[in-house]
């Protein structure tokens, strides 16, 4: 085992790297998917309800394995192939983000829908009737409110998209797990190799659940 941090220690911390930075990009765009579609879910408006619906149930009906795959080669191929006159490619990181995004997104529109429905529907009647336009209350009263009880969530999604780029090995992204195979294969040390990425997916995963406890317990007490 201290053969492999003395050695590899340096190539895990550097996949470590990359693998927090797709999952914050995935979560970055799942964001702002989840924030339109999350909207959509909850306007006054039966088409927007329904595209909100349908987005969600397809994308969480996917398995993430079978998405990565199909942005990977599907999106090149349609492009290229089917619809024709394009020279479309994606590396494994814009892969892997669009990806996330799409997955994370899902999620983050229901827990953004779920937190605008929190709200107490006085506070829209009330900015409504002060003259505020149904976006401008949106905007001012209802989601800085939502928002914050959504950060601890937030956060909680995020550790599970971190967790979720271990599936992007498949795709050939050098993240943690795929750059821990190639550890494997040149030191035959599985136990070892496992155990060490194991280590290290606690300790960030351990330190990210505490930050969230402790903001939560924060937030409730500003409440």
């Amino acid at each position: 085992m201290l053969t492999i941090i003395s050695v590899y220690g340096p190539m895990l911390l550097i996949a470590m790297g990359r693998t927090l930075l797709l999952a914050l990009l995935g979560l970055f765009f799942a964001c702002i998917i989840g924030m339109l579609f999350g909207i959509m879910g909850v306007v006054k408006n039966r088409v927007s309800n329904v595209i909100s619906q349908i987005f969600v149930d397809v994308i969480r009906g996917v398995p993430m394995i079978v998405l990565a795959f199909f942005v990977y080669f599907g999106i090149p191929y349609l492009f290229n192939t089917i619809i024709g006159g394009f020279s479309v490619s994606l590396t494994a990181l814009q892969a892997g983000t669009i990806c996330l995004a799409l997955n994370c997104g899902a999620y983050m529109a229901e827990i953004i829908r779920a937190g605008i429905q929190s709200v107490d529907k006085g506070q829209m009647e009330a900015a409504r009737s002060l003259g505020l336009t149904y976006g401008q209350a949106m905007r001012k009263v209802v989601l800085p409110q939502a928002i914050k009880t959504m950060i601890p969530t937030f956060i909680n999604q995020f550790i599970i998209t971190l967790k979720d780029t271990s599936i992007l090995s498949v795709i050939g992204f050098p993240e943690l797990v795929n750059t821990a195979k190639n550890v494997q294969a040149n030191t035959f040390m599985s136990f070892q190799t496992w155990a060490i990425v194991g280590v290290m997916y606690l300790i960030v995963i351990t330190i990210l659940s505490r930050s969230a406890k402790v903001l939560e317990r924060r937030l409730n007490v500003g409440r």
